[in-house]
């Protein structure tokens, strides 16, 4: 099993709009990504951040390959996309993670 973790950040003005690209376009990307075997989509709360809002999309793979041809193949289609809707409003974030040990 191998994980990947995609934060999203957006900005206060723009809120509505981004659920609304969620709800519509992101959840459709995710579920049609073929090396992906499960997600979880989340809205993160955190005392620290005031100035909008933090999602979280949460990748599972089967094995360290197939995370790092996501990586280069479709992570930057998803940046791209997101880019060209949403500019300098919502900043992705990649966070690399190993399990350890797991009980999933």
């Amino acid at each position: 099993m191998s994980l990947l973790s995609i934060t999203f950040h957006c900005t206060k003005s723009n809120l509505k709009e981004w659920e609304n690209y969620i709800d519509e376009t992101l959840v459709l990307m995710t579920e049609n990504l073929m090396d992906v075997s499960k997600y979880i989509l989340s809205e993160v709360y955190s005392d620290y951040i005031e100035e909008g809002k933090n999602y979280n999309l949460l990748l599972i793979f089967d094995n360290d390959e197939l995370r790092e041809d996501f990586v280069k193949s479709e992570l930057p289609n998803i940046a791209e996309r997101v880019e060209a809707k949403f500019g300098q409003e919502v900043m992705i974030f990649n966070t690399f993670l190993n399990p350890k040990k797991s009980r999933i």
